[in-house]
């Protein structure tokens, strides 16, 4: 029977945060970042195990209690030097260790993406569970994009027909994935999808909303700590 996992990819920095602490440690409502991430993921039924694939020296994770998530946490500290690394080593990791089977489907979700919710969450699985490619969320472009030249003048408009912002997670079988991301090991790519789209597959785009955000500068940690405050205080 194919099993659900997740993987969340936390051997970052954060250097555009401008603190010391790494991004995913970062407080917000009272937990470090990567709590929230975990905590939606822990509660849908259908994901077996949770794989948080840490940089080898990291100090931070165990100042942290997450004996609630005990049940499905795995902790890998295997992270690479980039996301795409990361997120290879840990499926390589999980499979040597018998965790993990090729055709399990994974969900790859950042960190700093706290703001997922369960609803999102299992739109994702249910429109990609027998999609032969699998998919990610994603939200349609609506603003007007400009294309810059070397001056940061304006060279033209780019037409937003068709335009979407990937966000996570991203879902694909592990086999599909792996082969992915060791055959755009030498290519510059920023998430899953693009690794699978480098194979010639199409990824089936699910549409999300603006909510589910990533944390990049200090002022996205300001308004996701407005949004879960809501969420828990109705």
């Amino acid at each position: 029977m194919t099993k659900f996992f997740t993987l969340i990819p936390a051997a970052g920095s954060g250097s555009r945060m401008s603190s010391e602490l790494p991004k995913q440690y970062l407080s917000l409502n009272n937990k470090p970042m990567i709590y929230h991430s975990i905590n939606t993921l822990y509660h849908n039924q259908l994901i077996t195990s949770i794989f948080v694939v840490l940089a080898p020296d990291d100090c931070d994770w165990i100042r942290h209690d997450w004996s609630e998530f005990s049940s499905k946490l795995i902790v890998l500290n295997c992270g690479g030097a980039t996301r795409a690394e990361s997120v290879l080593n840990g499926l390589t990791t999980a499979r040597q260790k018998g965790l993990i089977d090729t055709n399990d489907w994974i969900l790859v979700h950042d960190a700093a993406r706290p703001c997922l919710t369960a609803a999102q969450l299992e739109k994702l699985i249910n429109e990609l569970t027998l999609d032969e490619v699998g998919g990610l969320l994603a939200v349609p472009v609506s603003d007007t994009l400009k294309r810059s030249n070397i001056e940061s003048r304006v060279a033209h408009t780019e037409p937003r027909e068709n335009l979407w912002q990937a966000q996570t997670p991203q879902m694909f079988r592990h086999e599909l994935l792996i082969k992915a991301l060791q055959n755009a090991e030498k290519l510059h790519i920023t998430d899953d999808a693009s690794a699978i789209e480098a194979l010639g597959f199409h990824p089936k785009l699910i549409q999300s909303d603006a909510y589910n955000f990533k944390v990049t500068y200090p002022k996205d940690l300001a308004l996701a700590e407005l949004i879960i405050q809501q969420r828990n205080n109705p």
